[in-house]
């Protein structure tokens, strides 16, 4: 047969990514197809289920054939997936009742303030490890069957959404258990996705009865639990006839979390950022799950077949490359490539300091109602300016978390590992390097989402023997030292902690 290799389906928040590995982790294969963003109303943030699928049917084939590889030489499959966002369909014609509910949306807001009324916050966060926020699974949930409207969504079946979830004929799921559904058949999501609903008990492994009677959300509903990286995996799937063999699907991570096995960091106290969309530092806690006292999530990392769960720390940055995308909305910047040349076009913002709360702030503030703010800005303010502000504030929110996640972990970061499309764009990892005064290692392979989740399912099969092989595929691109000065660095982010504080609050009439 040849050659083997580990393929994954990169699902993220603007496009799916099809990649395939060898065995020294090096990628062979790399296919791309976007999907469109659906803004009904502000703050609302939408995707087309079925467009995402159709776009896993599309790159997955183009990728093999381009690399001139054959389905029988594929041993595994692996999912990552953007992490929150939520699906409903129809158990038996797999149809969506209502387009996805982005993790950026944000119109459950005001059911999360009647749980902070409620003084069910506390509640939810011993069990789940998590804020109580709209970002979550479970109020996008409670939404679609309260307000799904079945004759758009459903001519053929224009019943109640909410009577078709009772009489347990509706199905919900993150967007890898949507995933894992069409490829298999089989309603099936991981340990590190459950964990990302606000529905699952990450201390008893297990949906939580009470939260669901909360949300009113039958259990159902709700998917089978397995390990990320499962020995039994979770099916198989030539993809509705597109492939020559069936191929096991037998690892699934969040995309944060795959990014985290990706980058190797597999023991307690390692950390790392990933710059995409949005950016989420998080660091392996080992098997306990370390609470928070400084507005970070405790969450699921990972977990083998047959081993404990890996639990981390995580701090969610909800706009970070978005705000790069932005500048390119309104006119700022024709390519994002452009905006290290702008931001090195001037010596600094001459105190402009720009906020991109655009879908409210993550940690450490939990802010659903912050709004993007632009602050200090003069008459000889420029575009230059505002992209380098931009850059800068994607480093300012980056140390927010890094000084919670300090002094909840007790762990000093002397070396940050930094994945993620931004991370290409040196002057932004210098620039990081400078503000939060810590080193940053930029690994080769830095799409390292699809490497986590390709090792989990290669792990599964016998791909790969042991963390310790994968361990050793982990190679060095470039790494960045401090070279601001730390009084200077502490001076501007002082600084910025006064422009944040500008924006909380904003949309009261959200």
């Amino acid at each position: 047969m040849g050659q083997t290799y580990v393929g994954a389906i990169d699902q993220g928040t603007t496009g799916t990514r099809f990649m395939v590995f060898d065995h020294s982790g090096r990628v062979v294969a790399n296919a791309y197809e976007k999907h469109e963003q659906i803004y009904p109303e502000p703050g609302w943030v939408e995707h087309d289920p079925v467009e995402i699928w159709e776009s896993v049917t599309a790159v997955v084939p183009r990728g093999l054939e381009a690399a001139s590889i054959d389905a029988t030489q594929v041993e595994a499959l692996g999912i990552t997936n953007q992490r929150e966002t939520t699906v409903v369909w129809d158990k038996e014609s797999g149809t969506p009742v209502y387009n996805a509910l982005v993790w950026q949306d944000r119109r459950t807001t005001d059911r999360v303030e009647e749980l902070q009324e409620e003084g069910k916050v506390e509640e939810i966060r011993e069990k789940t490890g998590l804020e109580a926020d709209a970002y979550f699974s479970a109020t996008k949930t409670e939404w679609i069957l309260d307000n799904a409207d079945p004759i758009k969504f459903q001519r053929s079946r224009p019943e109640d959404v909410r009577d078709r979830a009772e009489a347990g004929e509706l199905l919900m799921g993150t967007i890898d258990a949507w995933l894992i559904y069409n490829l298999t058949g089989n309603h099936i999501t991981d340990v590190s996705n459950a964990a990302r609903t606000m529905l699952y008990d990450i201390h008893e492994m297990e949906w939580d009865p009470d939260l669901l009677a909360e949300f009113d959300i039958p259990a159902s509903m709700l998917p089978e639990v397995r390990p990320s990286s499962d020995e039994e995996t979770y099916g198989t799937t030539d993809l509705d006839g597109a492939l020559d063999a069936e191929i096991p699907v037998a690892g699934a991570l969040g995309d944060q979390q795959a990014a985290l096995f990706g980058q190797t960091c597999f023991d307690e106290g390692d950390a790392k950022n990933t710059y995409g969309t949005g950016s989420f530092y998080l660091m392996n806690t080992g098997t306990e799950a370390v609470e928070s006292e400084h507005g970070l999530l405790t969450t699921i990392g990972f977990q083998l077949s047959g081993e404990p769960v890996q639990y981390a720390l995580e701090g969610s940055i909800f706009v970070t490359g978005a705000a790069i995308e932005w500048l390119g909305t309104v006119g700022f910047v024709d390519d994002p490539v452009e905006t290290a040349e702008l931001a090195r076009a001037v010596d600094s913002t001459e105190g402009v300091y720009f906020v991109p709360a655009f879908t409210g702030l993550g940690a450490p503030y939990w802010d659903g109602r912050a709004r993007g703010t632009i602050v200090g800005m003069t008459l000889g303010t420029r575009r230059e300016h505002i992209v380098r502000a931009t850059l800068e504030s994607i480093a300012y929110r980056t140390r927010d978390v890094a000084e919670a996640m300090e002094a909840d972990s007790g762990v000093e970061t002397t070396r940050l590992r930094v994945d993620g499309g931004a991370v290409k764009n040196n002057f932004l990892c210098q620039l990081q390097s400078d503000i939060i005064q810590t080193g940053l290692v930029r690994p080769e392979v830095d799409e390292t989402t699809a490497l986590g989740s390709a090792y989990a399912a290669g792990l599964a099969v016998g791909y790969w023997e042991s963390l310790d092989e994968l361990r050793s595929n982990w190679q060095v691109d470039r790494e960045f030292e401090p070279e601001m000065d730390a009084d200077r660095a502490d001076r501007k982010y002082g600084r910025w902690e006064e422009a944040v504080n500008r924006s909380l609050d904003w949309d009261r009439d959200g």
